[in-house]
């Protein structure tokens, strides 16, 4: 019989059908998740909202705030500004539609829209970051950043969100949102020390927040996102760039018209020039220093009046910028002027390249070599042991204790009169001089005249190898302007307190005559021709000045310090790390930094004699080298 083929599907293992679950088992299960979900929110929620802080106390932390103090210039400008600034509590209909706008528009265009947190926002934020690669944009609101800044830390953690979270939604159901809004403006940081948007419109534009236009409104915006980033006083073409954006998105939300927003950009703010946290800080901040002296730890806000004359001030600046940009940064990393009245009053200081860069103040705080400026005391305490400027001496190669000092060039130009001597800086004959009436005799000298940094009694002394700093040698040849009187440089005239209380008031003078009349006139005469036609003649005015150039060893110090009836001012260039510059001297760019300053400084005011100087002496020889 025929062998039946077997049938190879009977031979198959029948699969076993997917057994579905029901759906109501789905539903359970995903409802399950969901409460257990639930409670691990709540039990998170209550955990961090077990330690919340004390959220009832809204109205008393609002008047809590430090001390601050306020630098005013002698014409009552501000000059600076220490501690955080709180200006006048406004209200939403008090401030141009145009202000709280700009902040809408930037920060929570949804404002009126949420309930304090805005789960759109927050997508929309969460996809720009996706977009950029990185955390660009966030999605808080302003409820959540006003719980913030009002209770919380800044920290970035999943505590702090979620208690921010909670708070926002108590703000909301506690107040309304004008009243949310209104707190928020009047308590948000713009930078600059400055709390609120009066306080921001004052320090930023000289005026209150209910009279700002909108171009200030939009450029105060757009600082909330980074304040110091975006601080007009610091980087004035990336504060306009963002007031631009916050421009734009107004137009997007419908507040302002493309017209409207051209016209806000043409327009443009005008920065406030008293409180520009420029060079005028190293000042500041000097004033400071002395203020807390006069005072100590007097408690409140103070108001100080000082002796800066703005215009002085801004013309010092302009001076030592320009000069250093001319130097380069490569041979001059740095730079100071300090000026000030013949009776000390200092109207203008520059501690610096940048005080943005570095607050190290070059004017009071660094010490230096002063070079052949420091001649000024040997000159003086051979003119008190009899010396005349008329009187012959002779320059000539000499050696002490083994050392020999040199002239610039090397060469030796025989006899010579001390005025001579002085105007060429010949290095020689100052130590010939020292030695002669005696180093002791020199170093007495210059502490008579104000030099309060040690000084050694080397032979070395004559030509300025002892630091010094610039504000005390300026005021020493202060003494020569002010006619032999002691100078003690000053600049607070008068401390109050909030309530107006007079704290400080300057009164009386300096240590009265230091300087013999006849003594006087001898230096101006010979410091006069150093100006005219020596080693300082880049720095000659059409005026009566006299002044001395100064150069260190490596030409790692250069100064120029010189003076008028009317003003004193020095000026240092060098580099932080003593470097040497190259080919720069005290006859260079330090002198040409002085005229810069001075010539418009004196701008307009009659031209005076020197004490006992009726006219420049006259050059002796054709030619005057100088260094």
């Amino acid at each position: 019989m025929p062998r039946k083929r077997a049938n190879p599907r009977r031979n198959r293992p029948v699969p076993r059908r997917k057994r579905r679950l029901p759906l109501w088992r789905i539903v359970r299960s995903g409802l399950a998740v969901l409460v257990w979900a639930a409670v691990a929110v709540a039990l998170l929620v209550g955990w961090y909202a077990y330690d919340l802080p004390d959220i009832e106390q809204l109205e008393a932390t609002a008047g809590k705030r430090g001390p601050t103090v306020t630098i005013h210039a002698a014409d009552g400008s501000v000059l600076a500004h220490y501690g955080n600034l709180y200006g006048v509590a406004v209200q939403l209909h008090e401030l141009p539609p145009h202000l709280p706008r700009a902040v809408l528009a930037i920060e929570d265009r949804r404002f009126y829209a949420h309930s304090g947190i805005d789960p759109r926002g927050i997508a929309r934020a969460a996809w720009d970051n996706i977009v950029a690669g990185g955390l660009r944009s966030g999605g808080s609101t302003i409820s959540q950043q006003l719980a913030k800044n009002l209770f919380l830390s800044p920290d970035r953690t999943l505590r702090r969100k979620v208690q921010e979270a909670l708070l926002a939604f108590w703000l909301e159901r506690r107040f309304g949102k004008d009243q949310i809004l209104t707190i928020y403006l009047n308590r948000v940081y713009f930078g600059q020390g400055a709390y609120g948007v009066d306080a921001a419109a004052r320090r930023y534009f000289g005026k209150p927040a209910t009279a700002v236009t909108i171009y200030e409104s939009a450029l105060l915006a757009g600082l909330l996102k980074a304040p110091s980033r975006y601080n007009p006083m610091s980087d004035r073409r990336l504060a306009d760039s963002r007031a631009r954006v916050v421009l734009d998105s107004m137009v997007e939300a419908g507040w302002l018209t493309e017209s409207q927003a051209g016209r806000a950009r043409d327009g443009k703010a005008v920065v406030n020039a008293g409180a520009t946290g420029g060079q005028g800080r190293y000042a500041a901040d000097w004033l400071l220093e002395r203020a807390r002296d006069y005072v100590g730890g007097a408690a409140g806000d103070l108001v100080v009046v000082t002796t800066i004359e703005p215009r002085l001030q801004w013309l010092a600046e302009q001076a030592v910028a320009r000069n250093l940009e001319a130097a380069g940064p490569r041979r001059a990393g740095q730079a100071a002027l300090v000026a000030m009245r013949p009776d000390g009053a200092v109207v203008a200081m520059v501690g610096g390249r940048s005080y943005a860069e570095s607050q190290f103040n070059r004017a009071t705080q660094a010490l230096r070599q002063p070079g052949s400026a420091f001649k000024l005391f040997v000159y003086l305490a051979a003119l008190e042991a009899g010396i005349r400027p008329d009187d012959v001496v002779e320059d000539r190669p000499i050696t002490v204790a083994g050392w020999t000092p040199r002239n610039a060039g090397r060469a030796h130009r025989g006899d010579v009169t001390l005025r001579e001597a002085m105007a060429r800086s010949l290095n020689s004959v100052a130590v010939v001089l020292s030695e002669s009436v005696g180093r002791d005799n020199v170093a007495a000298v210059a502490r008579r005249l104000g030099i309060t940094s040690p000084l050694r009694t080397d032979p070395a002394l004559a030509l300025g190898a002892h630091e010094v700093t610039l504000l005390e040698l300026t005021a020493a040849y202060a003494v020569m302007a002010s006619g032999g009187y002691g100078v003690w440089p000053y600049g607070v005239t008068e401390i109050r307190s909030d309530d107006g209380r007079v704290l400080y008031r300057r009164s009386g003078g300096g240590p009265g005559r230091v300087v013999a009349a006849p003594d006087v006139a001898a230096i101006n005469d010979i410091l006069t021709a150093a100006t005219s036609w020596g080693t300082g003649r880049a720095a000659r005015l059409d005026r009566p000045a006299a002044g001395k150039t100064g150069t260190s060893q490596d030409s790692r110090d250069a100064w120029f310090v010189g003076y008028t009836p009317e003003l004193a001012a020095g000026v240092w260039f060098g580099n932080d790390d003593n470097a040497p510059m190259d080919r720069i001297g005290g006859g260079s760019f330090p002198a040409l930094t002085w005229r810069g300053f001075m010539e418009p400084a004196l701008a307009g005011r009659p031209a005076r004699p020197l004490p006992g100087v009726a006219t420049a002496p006259a050059d002796p020889r054709a030619s005057a080298p100088g260094r």
